[in-house]
């Protein structure tokens, strides 16, 4: 074996690790920006580009694929690299796909606010930047199987399933929804048209969360947990059975999204059932997670990382119950259109996504750059709950604003006209916007602490790569 190959490929984990902190900021702070819009609506100044309707897109795709996604490809990687005794396979390719991806970043920061985009919600971009996005994927994915079909342990870790369930699933959904007829070198037209299009769209959309934001954070969740609580997996059968339900179920659930629209009825009541059904696999996973804290409680005192880690998944736990109730259709009636829903969605994409990512990512750190902890332990704490209290006030003040917003635009007079304006709804609304921005200002400044504390650690040490486990060794 040559000295590269009886070294783990640290340096693609870094890169990813490092970007996934800075773009979390830039992501952040245009969502503060817009929800700081909705509060003042002459923040733009009248300037096109910096638009509700341009800079909403940007910031979406900001917080899922460049800040999620770096963390998860910072992940994915060394987790694959560690539970498989092997360093990573087609290194150059590793290195495409950091290089890839922050292009598709840039391109995506580029035309999004010049208002060039195919309107679908997640898959906004336009036909190039989605053709490098399917050529980044693919590396990835002959890069991440590669690895395991090289590795020196018969055993495939769980926590790989369920990176690998999320890299092939991600193919699928964005292939095939984002076929599309170019017309112009940014512009293009949709292969699909009306209800269908609708429906491939939501199909698309809600497994974007189901397995971009959830499968893939679960294969974080399942290696980080145990190592950083120092207890193995509460239930390794159980994961197993929360890997094969949790995909095969997800894939029915996006009609959900379209309840009372022209999508058929049965359709639709497809989705809510199925969407039901996810409370379980879900709940199956979460208390999994949880329970492996068992003779490890006392941790959760004195260590952030942990703190982050378990709380992401108390976060989890109750996104996915809120979830399938918001599927029900009568619940639905209420809530559709609402802000209830922007609570939904940031009680998973804060409270669940973004912690998991921070508590792996604090746990990576030190690692790549040969120290022993992160530069201030004690500023680890200080993220932790400055980004509670953040998520806890935007969530609280979503659910409150969405469901007045529902009453109020359904409420009705004995002759059956509406007793409220729309715009008296959105006077309502207004204090609840305030306490949302302060929320989300909160979350952002605990990003910026991590941040700091990420640059003093890196200051202090310097990039290393940790020799190869020998195969007969413990799981990495």
């Amino acid at each position: 074996m040559s000295e590269t190959q009886s070294n783990y490929n640290y340096k693609v984990v870094r890169q990813f690790a490092v970007m996934a902190v800075i773009w979390g900021i830039v992501g952040m702070s245009v969502g503060v920006f817009i929800a700081a819009q909705l509060v003042w609506p002459d923040l733009t100044f009248g300037i096109e580009w910096l638009s509700y309707g341009r800079i909403r897109p940007l910031h979406t795709n900001a917080v899922i694929f460049a800040f999620g996604g770096s963390a998860l490809f910072a992940t994915s990687y060394w987790c694959v690299q560690r539970t498989c005794h092997t360093r990573l396979f087609a290194g150059p390719l590793a290195g495409f796909t950091f290089w890839g991806w922050q292009l598709v970043i840039v391109l995506a920061a580029v035309t999004l606010p010049l208002g060039m985009t195919q309107g679908k919600e997640y898959a906004e971009l336009e036909w190039p930047i989605d053709l490098l996005i399917a050529v980044v994927w693919v590396s990835y994915a002959v890069v991440f199987f590669g690895t395991i079909a090289k590795r020196t342990v018969s055993h495939i870790y769980v926590a790989n399933w369920f990176f690998g369930g999320f890299i092939l699933a991600v193919a699928l959904l964005h292939i095939v929804n984002s076929c599309a007829i170019p017309v112009a070198a940014f512009k293009s037209y949709s292969c699909y048209a009306g209800a269908q299009d609708a429906m491939i769209q939501w199909w698309y959309g809600h497994n974007a969360v189901g397995f971009f934001l959830t499968a893939g954070f679960l294969g974080m969740m399942y290696y980080f947990v145990p190592k950083q609580a120092g207890r193995p997996v509460y239930s390794y059968r159980l994961s197993v059975v929360h890997f094969w339900a949790l995909i095969f179920t997800y894939m029915w659930a996006g009609p959900h999204h379209l309840h009372y629209t022209a999508l058929p009825d049965w359709t639709q009541s497809v989705g809510m059932l199925f969407s039901l059904i996810l409370l379980a696999p879900s709940w199956g996973g979460m208390i999994n997670g949880i329970m492996t804290l068992q003779g490890a409680w006392h941790k959760l005192r004195d260590d952030p990382i942990l703190k982050f880690l378990i709380t992401s998944l108390s976060f989890y736990g109750m996104s996915t119950f809120e979830g399938p109730m918001m599927a029900i259709k009568t619940v639905n009636a209420l809530s559709h259109y609402t802000d209830w829903t922007v609570g939904h969605v940031h009680s998973g994409a804060l409270g669940w996504v973004a912690m998991v990512s921070i508590g792996s990512i604090y746990y990576l750190l030190p690692k790549l750059f040969g120290k022993e902890e992160m530069f201030s332990v004690k500023l680890i704490t200080v993220h932790f709950w400055v980004a509670t209290i953040g998520v806890v006030l935007y969530i609280a003040s979503m659910w409150i604003a969405g469901v007045m917003q529902g009453l109020m635009w359904r409420a009705t007079n004995p002759d059956g006209t509406l007793t409220y304006s729309f715009v008296e709804a959105v006077k309502g609304s207004y204090p609840f916007w305030t306490i949302r921005f302060i929320g989300g200002l909160l979350f952002l400044s605990g990003m910026v602490i991590m941040a700091y504390n990420m640059f003093k650690t890196m200051a202090g040490g310097k990039a290393v790569d940790a020799p190869v486990l020998a195969a007969a060794g413990h799981h990495a």
